[in-house]
C-alpha cells in the first residue's frame, strides 16, 4: 500500500512541477497574463450577470421610452438604447450568449474535425483518406463566413441555428490540422512498435497519437473561440443570429448603428466589448502557443 501511495504522490508531484513550469513560461509575457485576467473577469461577469448587473430585467423584452437614448451617466454607465434599456446590462448578458455560442460551436466542430483527421491520417493512402480529405477540401474551398451565412439563411434566424451554421463551416480546419500531425506521428518509432506488438488501432489513435496533438489543438481552440464569437456577432449584425430582444452583441451594434452619430454609445460599447473578448482570447492563445512550443524544444 505504501508503494502505491508513493507512486501516486510521485505522479502528482510530477504533474504539479509540469504545471508550475508551464505557468512560468506563460507568465513571462505580461500581456498573456492580462489576457487571462480579462478573460476570467468576462467569464465571471457573464456567469453572474443576473446578480451583478444593475438592471437584469433589461436583458429581456423591456421598454421605458422616458429613459430612451440617455448618454452614459452614473445611473447608466454605458447609456441607454432606443427603447430605454441599460446598455451595460445588455453587454454583460451579451457576453453570456457570445461565450455560449463559442463553447457550443467548438464542442461540435472540434470532435468531428479531430475524428476525421485522425482516421484520414492513420489510413493514409486508402480510399477512406481520399473520401474524408476531399470532403474536407470542399468545405475549405468556401470561406467560413460565406458558408455560415448561406447555412444560416436557409434556417430560421436564431442563436441555435447560428451555432449550427458556424459549426458546419468550422470543423474542416481541425480536420486538416490533425490530419497533418497524424501523418507525421504515424511514422514515428513508438507507433510502429505498438503496431508490431498487436496494439489496437483505437488504442494507437486515442492513447498515443491524439495526446501528442493536444498542444497545437488546445492553442487553436483558444484562438478560435475569439473568431467564433466574431462570426456569431457578424451573423447577428446581418440579422441571421440572435434575434431581439436577445442581447446579442452583434445585434446591439446593428441597432445602435441606425442612430449614429447622435447615440454613439449604443454602438461603440457593444463593439468594444467584442474587441476586448477577442483580444483576450488571442492573448491567451498566444501564451499557450509559446508554452507548448518551448515544451517541444
Amino acid at each position: 500500500m505504501s508503494s502505491r501511495k508513493e507512486a501516486a504522490l510521485a505522479v502528482w508531484q510530477a504533474r504539479w512541477k509540469g504545471l508550475s513550469r508551464g505557468w512560468y513560461r506563460y507568465s513571462r509575457n505580461p500581456l498573456h497574463v492580462v489576457g487571462l485576467v480579462v478573460l476570467l473577469l468576462i467569464g465571471l461577469a457573464a456567469g453572474l450577470a443576473p446578480y451583478i448587473t444593475p438592471y437584469p430585467e433589461h436583458a429581456g423584452p423591456y421598454t421605458n421610452f422616458r429613459e430612451a437614448g440617455l448618454p452614459p451617466s452614473k445611473a447608466h454607465w454605458f447609456g441607454t438604447d432606443r427603447v430605454g434599456r441599460d446598455v451595460f446590462t445588455r453587454v454583460i448578458f451579451g457576453y453570456r450568449f457570445s461565450l455560449l455560442l463559442g463553447i457550443v460551436v467548438l464542442s461540435i466542430s472540434v470532435p468531428i474535425g479531430v475524428l476525421f483527421g485522425l482516421i484520414a491520417g492513420y489510413k493514409r493512402g486508402s480510399w477512406i483518406e481520399t473520401v474524408l480529405m476531399r470532403v474536407t477540401d470542399i468545405f475549405l474551398s468556401v470561406p467560413p463566413l460565406v458558408l455560415a451565412m448561406a447555412v444560416a439563411a436557409m434556417l430560421t434566424p436564431n442563436l441555435f441555428n447560428a451555432m449550427l451554421a458556424i459549426s458546419i463551416s468550422w470543423w474542416p480546419w481541425y480536420s486538416r490540422l490533425i490530419y497533418g500531425m497524424t501523418v507525421s506521428l504515424r511514422e514515428q518509432y513508438f507507433v510502429r512498435e505498438l503496431e508490431l506488438t498487436g496494439a489496437g488501432k483505437l488504442q494507437i489513435l486515442l492513447r498515443e497519437i491524439l495526446p501528442n496533438c493536444l498542444g497545437p489543438l488546445l492553442t487553436k481552440v483558444t484562438l478560435d473561440m475569439g473568431f467564433a464569437i466574431l462570426m456569431g456577432a457578424t451573423l447577428s449584425f446581418v440579422g441571421l443570429g440572435a434575434q431581439p430582444p436577445t442581447p446579442g452583441l452583434g445585434t446591439m451594434v446593428a441597432e445602435g448603428a441606425k442612430r449614429l452619430p447622435a447615440e454613439w454609445w449604443s454602438t461603440i460599447f457593444p463593439a468594444l466589448a467584442i474587441v476586448v473578448v477577442i483580444l483576450a482570447f488571442n492573448l491567451v492563445g498566444d501564451g499557450l502557443r509559446d508554452v507548448f512550443a518551448e515544451e517541444e524544444v
